[in-house]
């Protein structure tokens, strides 16, 4: 059926936003308003390019921590995101039959370079040798899956390399250069050190984690490795947030910010690790982004026209007639949130994302953050 959008703030789009927004029975922009149409009143809310989320794990069920795509995404604000290495080319099938198929959020992958993905995180590296990489493989699944696999995902740090260092990080930028792919690059406790992963990147390449605070797998670590980091960045790597449960740090993420060293995108790296704390949302990531200082419009750039224009997607242009709607209507309200990063540091947050609705084509759900201690992890 088809929708018009009134009473709302656009905001994330090019030019002035029109006062409505028609959306015809295909889902895409219309024109003019449309006879018929059932008209939906945004009470005022902001209306920005559809959330999008380009750090998951939503390979449920074919891995041990990753939660449903549905947690993921529309009831929660975010209408894209990509999965990011849980599956390998060995079960990369599963993901692609299982999760990103019939669901009606936009999932893309960054494949993982270690066959077997996130089978058993942590408990059973997916990169203890060179027997745990094919690359012959890795490379058919590229092909066969070009429409949704977006890059090559590497966890480059101790807990997952063990002695091997640098070099399952050599090899992903490798086959991602074979296969005409950006790599996503897992930045952590050494070994490898940080200098030695920045060496290998180039423009249009992610560091996810950016904001970790690690010793010697930060980018605040010493003033050479930050230097690096923001040459990095002006040179077009892009700085992904990844929260995690491990990843994020308010002080990295205050001083960064502050001295102007901004992340590309805001992601989640939610898993059933950190759904119930710290991370909970997209929402809450946003509004603890917020707090530390990133400036609101740069927040929304971070979480939809980027991260969006990365995967392919309609992003600041998504007004244009012709353009399958993909929106995020959401409000920020007063609050007084207890917020958590993952070093265990708290921060009291006054001014909370809060998700409305999502609109995909001619679809329009509610939407809502995720409470803490409202659901569990499982």
């Amino acid at each position: 059926m088809a929708l018009t959008l009134t009473n709302f703030e656009a905001v994330g789009f090019d030019g002035t936003a029109p006062r409505t927004i028609a959306i015809s029975d295909d889902g895409t922009i219309a024109r003019d308003a449309l006879p018929g149409a059932e008209t939906i009143d945004c009470k005022g809310a902001r209306l920005s390019p559809g959330w999008t989320d380009l750090h998951v794990h939503v390979w449920h069920g074919g891995t041990d921590i990753s939660v449903r795509a549905s947690q993921a995404g529309r009831a929660t604000g975010v209408t894209a995101m990509a999965d990011a290495g849980s599956a390998g080319e060995a079960n990369f099938h599963g993901l692609r039959e299982y999760v990103i198929e019939p669901h009606t959020e936009t999932i893309k992958a960054f494949l993982n370079i270690g066959s077997i993905g996130l089978v058993a995180c942590n408990r059973v590296s997916e990169l203890i040798d060179m027997r745990s990489i094919d690359i012959d493989r890795t490379l058919e699944v590229i092909e066969a899956n070009r429409d949704v696999v977006c890059g090559i995902k590497v966890r480059a740090s101790g807990v997952i390399v063990g002695t091997w260092g640098i070099t399952p990080a050599r090899i992903a930028k490798r086959v991602a250069e074979i296969a005409g792919l950006p790599v996503m690059v897992h930045i952590g406790e050494p070994p490898p050190l940080i200098d030695e992963i920045f060496d290998i990147l180039t423009p249009g390449d992610i560091v996810t984690h950016c904001f970790n605070g690690k010793k010697a797998g930060s980018v605040l670590d010493t003033p050479q490795v930050y230097a690096k980091a923001r040459d990095l960045a002006r040179r077009g790597v892009l700085m992904d947030i990844g929260h995690g449960v491990a990843s994020f740090d308010f002080g990295v993420a205050r001083q960064a910010v502050a001295d102007g060293f901004l992340p590309f995108s805001i992601s989640t790296d939610l898993h059933l690790r950190n759904i119930g704390g710290p991370v909970h949302d997209m929402a809450t990531t946003l509004s603890k982004m917020l707090a530390i200082g990133l400036p609101l419009e740069a927040c929304i750039d971070a979480v939809a026209a980027s991260p969006r224009g990365f995967l392919g997607l309609s992003a600041s242009d998504g007004l244009a007639p012709g353009t399958k709607a993909d929106f995020t209507i959401f409000d920020i309200v007063d609050g007084d949130l207890d917020a958590v990063d993952s070093q265990g540091n708290h921060l009291t947050i006054d001014r909370v994302f809060e998700p409305r609705w999502t609109v995909l084509g001619a679809s329009i759900e509610p939407a809502a953050r995720r409470v803490p201690d409202a659901e569990s992890p499982a």
